[in-house]
Formats: structure tokens, sequence, C-alpha cells
């Protein structure tokens, strides 16, 4: 494995040395401007899906480019190109420089890339010591033991992911790094059918690393959980409406906090006054427990890279202490401006996309009681096991989610699992109405974060912890 590491750090370095990066960044500033930079990205991916038992896909591509971006003024201009010849990047830093001056305080980004002459490597091959058959297997067993949970299972979709992203960065000060981001994943959907119709149960796992990620998760645990899942939705009670006390299991709430809270504290967010916490800094905006962190350092979590799309190292950054809110993420450009310390969260989905502030892993930190207690002591209510997906408002903090696996919370006691509904409420209001926080903690599944049309990696997690109201839109009456 540390020959095919050094061959692809290689690869991507051969291509643009420091004398090359130099000669881009020159032209791209040749008629003047503040800001130069050259991103350049080689990634490679591997995937394999199973469905109703047979091998639906294997397939695997290449996707390698530049991006060169001219800041002048307010205006920023970007070309990228897939031509990495010195002509091919000349050519993407003179548009970048054009589109920057043509002013109007915006962004233009013009496409370069050629679509009539592909470039020749366009595919890859799985890493030499992991055959595809081993692959494939993992596949097999998750199904297996999926249906070995019970004959309710009818149907069990599994896919397997890796993928490798080398990128390199370089500006107009003074930098010149690059990274080498690894990351494989394996889900689990299975399908459950009963007297009260189909049911369905999720389960993943991936992390920024290789396939070692098979040492310590094995695909049939992973299976099985998914489908033990479904099947207890089989008898899922409908789920109560109205405002009540939501326990939530840790390494699940996080995706909550990602986007009730995480989005709002984004600098680009703040900068439009698009947040509820745009000038809260100082100000107690949580509970006097709760500490929030974004931290792209996190070893091995799904968010966590050396440096980041704009080529400063990854930052472990507080954004709420005991409840007091501390700072927001930056990107490159905006510390700059504001002659601030740099947080490392400017990130892209590839080098066809401009860089913008993003989480990497969002997480509240584990607090000081017993998390069996913290649902003994909760007379009634509802205990979430895992969250769905969910949408917020980030002016005003408003958020509403998908509950995916929940239970009823009777005398205290974890009691019968209640069909999916949706919890709704305010971050903000969420925040401050938080009111046990238990020693455990835990990261949730691997995730994707949209944000105007692209999508990065990134982890969230958090103790288990109470939310003493919250609105729950279910069907009982």
């Amino acid at each position: 494995m540390v020959g095919l590491e050094e061959r692809f750090r290689g690869e991507v370095e051969s291509m643009i040395e420091p004398a090359g990066a130099a000669d881009v960044l020159a032209t791209a500033l040749r008629r003047g401007g503040d800001f130069a930079e050259l991103f350049v990205e080689d990634k490679r991916t591997t995937g394999a899906s199973l469905d109703d038992g047979k091998i639906d896909q294997v397939a695997s591509g290449r996707d390698r480019g530049a991006g060169v971006r001219v800041v002048v003024g307010d205006t920023a201009g970007y070309a990228h190109t897939a031509d990495l010849t010195p002509p091919g990047l000349r050519a993407a830093a003179e548009a970048a420089s054009a589109a920057a001056r043509d002013g109007g305080g915006g962004t233009r980004t013009i496409d370069l890339t050629p679509t009539t002459h592909p470039s020749p490597s366009t595919t890859t091959k799985i890493p030499e010591d992991i055959p595809k058959a081993r692959k494939i297997e993992l596949l097999r067993a998750a199904d297996a033991a999926a249906r070995g949970a019970g004959d309710a299972v009818k149907q069990v979709m599994a896919g397997y992911s890796d993928g490798r992203r080398r990128i390199l960065v370089a500006n107009s000060d003074g930098v010149y790094t690059s990274d080498d981001q690894i990351r494989t994943a394996f889900r689990v959907q299975a399908v459950a059918t009963g007297d009260t119709g189909m049911q369905t149960g999720y389960r993943s796992v991936g992390h920024t690393i290789g396939f070692e990620l098979f040492d310590d998760h094995d695909v049939a645990d992973v299976a099985r959980q998914a489908a033990e899942s479904a099947i207890g939705k089989l008898d899922a009670r409908p789920a109560p409406s109205g405002t009540m006390p939501v326990v939530i299991a840790k390494g699940t709430g996080g995706v909550m906090f990602h986007e009730a809270c995480g989005h709002g504290l984004e600098a680009d967010a703040i900068a439009k006054g698009a947040s509820v916490f745009a000038g809260r800094v100082g100000q107690q905006v949580a509970g006097k427990a709760i500490t929030l962190v974004d931290d792209g350092t996190m070893a091995g979590e799904w968010g966590a890279f050396a440096i980041d799309d704009e080529g400063h190292p990854a930052g472990r950054n507080t954004l709420i202490e005991d409840g007091v809110l501390t700072d927001y993420m930056w990107d490159y450009l905006r510390a700059r401006k504001e002659d601030r310390p740099y947080s490392g969260n400017g990130r892209r989905q590839s080098y066809q996309h401009l860089p913008m502030v993003r989480m990497t892993n969002t997480y509240v930190l584990a607090g000081t009681e017993d998390p069996d207690e913290i649902v003994a002591q909760t007379p009634s209510g509802v205990y979430i096991r895992q969250l769905g997906g969910g949408q917020v408002d980030t002016a005003t903090g408003d958020f509403v989610f998908g509950m995916t696996e929940a239970y009823l919370i009777e005398d205290g006691r974890i009691t019968d699992p209640i069909r999916e509904g949706n919890l709704i409420g305010n971050g903000p209001r969420c925040l401050a109405n938080i009111d046990a926080l238990g020693n455990d903690f835990g990261m949730g599944m691997p995730g994707m974060c949209g944000k105007n049309g692209q999508g990065v990696p990134v982890g969230d997690g958090n103790p288990t912890l109470r939310v003493s109201e919250l609105t729950v839109g279910g069907t009982a009456a």
C-alpha cells in the first residue's frame, strides 16, 4: 500500500510542480488582482451494490482537473479545466482573470473542460491488494445476515464504496501543499413486510480510512441492525403529536445540530445576515452545559482531512462553549478580509466548484449524566434512535427533521416503537431547552452535506441528551 500511496501522490505533484504553479498564478495576476489560487484534484472512486440478492453494479471512475480563482476587489473569477498541460492551465488562469476584472461584485464561472477530447485516464483500478471479489463477498454476507434476521425481511439492498482524492493547492499568498484523502463506506437497507404494511431499516458505516474499515466493523452486524430496525417497525404504534420531552440517543442527534445550528454558524450566512446567530458572539445561546465543536482533525472520521480545499490545515473550532457563542466558521478569503484567524472550513465538491464555508465533523461534547438515568427521569415522551433528513431556515433557526427509528417513553422506560414522524422546532430554543446531557458520546453515520448545489462529506455526533420541549408531528390522536 505504501508504494501505491507514493505513486498516487507523485501523479498529482508531478503534474503541477512549484515552478509550474507559480507560472499559472503569475498569469492569473498579470493584469492585476488581489489574490489568485490554483486547485488541482485527482479523484478515483469504486462502488459495488447488491439488490434482491443480485450484484447490481460494480463501477469505478476517475476525474481530474484544476480550477483557478482570481479575486479583484469584491469580484471573484473562476475557471476550471481538465486540460492540465501548461497551455491549458494558463488559458484557465487568463479566463479567471478576465472574469474577475469584468466587475459587478459577483462571481462568474467559466467551464473550459473539453467534451470532445476526454482524458485517456478515465478509469481506475481497485487497489491491488483488495480483489474485486472481496468487496462482492461483503455484499453477499450482508444480504445473508439481513435475511437471517427474520422471515419478514423481503428485500435487502447493500452498497460498498471507496474513494481516493488527491488535491494540491497553491496560491499567491505562498501556499503550496497537498493532501491524500481515502474514504471507505458500507451501507445496508432492509425492507420488512407484515400485517401493517412495509417498513424499512437503514444502517451505514464509513470512515476516512481504507479497507481496514472492515477490521473494526462486521458487515453482518450492520446488516442485522438494519433488518431488526425494519422488523421492529412492523409492530409500531402511531407517533404521538404535540409538544413533549424528547431523548436523543448518542450518535443520533448530531445531524440536528449540524442542520439547525451549524449552517447558521457559517460565516457566509452571517455576512448575508441570513442567520439567527448573526451578531451574537459573546452571548448565551444555549444551556450552560452545551459546548458545540466543529473538528476537521478527528482521526478517521468522515469529515476529516489534513488540509481544507483552500490549502490550510484542518482545525478544531469551538463554536459554542458553556452555552456562549464564541465564534463562527470561516473560509480563507472572509477571514483574510476580516483580519482574523482562519478556521480551516473552506471546502468544495470538486475542482469544478468554488470553495465556500462548510462544516467538517460537528458535535456536542459529552456531559456528566448517566444515559439510563436520563430516560428513567423522563415520565413520558419520545426516544429517538435514528434521525432522518431535515431542513432548516438559517435566518430564523426553524427546522423539521424526520424520525426514522423512535420509541415511546412511558413511566421512565423505553417501550413500543412508533411509526415515522417529524420533529419540529427552532435551533436556538432547542439549544436552550437541553436539560440533560449524558456522559456517553458517539459519532453518527457518515453523511453528505448539500449546500448551494455542492455536496461534501461530513460527520456529526452527540451524547445521549434530553430536550425538555420539542414538537412531535405524529398521527396519533
